[in-house]
């Protein structure tokens, strides 16, 4: 379910923001007329007789429209500034561009070509999500296999977007519980929008969590929710003692125990007999798993699997 993001803005005059009530452009030029303008103050006598009409002082436009308090002698009124015409200046011409964005949905599956033969993977916009413990190497094949595309591909790391938060990181290191928990559902929900807006706009994007076969609502579930029905999942399972190699090369909270890893590896064993396709990556580098995902993802777009 997508969220409203922001709030309506605010009519464009409210109460004390905008001219002020019985503002009339008339009222701004001299010599014009309104009929709600009061006249001038008359002459000011003296006891010889009326004082003859003094010209209004220079700088001064035009007559006061209501009456003034008496100046003292030798003081003349301050000068009148009137407020430009509302409208006589045009309004400047928007240069720095606008593009228009298709609004993300849930992604659907993609179809198979219409002309016998094996599909392209490297041309074709897909969603795919790299499953696999610490260590598996999703991150680095999920980066290779983004920068060697044929068609604009972004690589969505659900740990990166997690790492977001600062102040308050809940590091699951320290103890699972409802923060790192809430938190690790708010990053795969925020990749998940990340990445139907960039397929809305023709931009493929592959994704890496560790997903555990055991918790089919919080993971795949999820991941389904937030993207759509026509993300792609693989999994990538080395042997334990590869993962354990990677995984002290590792440094800061991304590394783990070795304890911990032997059992994120041994909960992944669940995939095996899920449907889903496995690639085993012991033996192959990075580019040589970029090359078997690309077939893995041909034979999944012309036989989605069924998760």
């Amino acid at each position: 379910m997508q969220h409203a993001v922001g709030s309506p803005l605010p009519p464009p005059h409210q109460p004390g923001h905008g001219p002020a009530a019985g503002w009339s452009p008339a009222a701004q030029h001299p010599g014009s007329h309104h009929p709600d303008a009061h006249p001038g103050p008359g002459p000011v006598s003296s006891p010889t007789g009326p004082a003859p009409a003094s010209p209004p002082p220079p700088g001064f436009a035009g007559a006061p429209t209501g009456p003034t308090a008496p100046h003292p002698p030798g003081h003349a009124p301050a000068p009148h500034h009137t407020a430009p015409h509302q409208g006589s200046v045009p309004p400047t011409p928007d240069t720095t561009g606008h593009v228009q964005l298709p609004p993300g949905g849930p992604v659907a599956m993609p179809s198979p070509p219409p002309s016998p033969g094996t599909p392209d993977p490297t041309s074709t916009t897909l969603a795919v999500l790299l499953i696999g413990p610490a260590g598996a190497g999703k991150t680095s094949v999920a980066k290779y296999w983004a920068d060697h595309r044929r068609v604009p591909t972004a690589h969505i790391s659900l740990d990166d977007v997690r790492e977001w938060v600062r102040s308050g990181f809940a590091d699951p290191q320290s103890g699972w519980n409802d923060h790192s928990e809430a938190q690790y559902r708010l990053a795969r929900r925020t990749c998940g929008f990340a990445a139907r807006n960039f397929l809305a706009n023709g931009i493929s994007c592959v994704l890496d969590d560790a997903v555990f076969p055991d918790r089919p609502v919080v993971g795949l579930g999820g991941w389904k929710r937030h993207v759509g029905p026509g993300l792609l999942p693989v999994v990538l399972l080395p042997g334990l003692e590869i993962v354990l190699e990677r995984n002290a090369e590792r440094s800061g909270n991304r590394r783990l125990t070795d304890e911990e890893v032997a059992r994120i590896h041994g909960r992944m064993a669940g995939w095996y007999g899920s449907g889903l396709p496995i690639i085993d990556n012991s033996q192959l580098d990075v580019p040589a798993t970029a090359r078997v995902l690309d077939d893995v993802l041909a034979r999944s777009i012309a036989s989605p699997p069924q998760w």
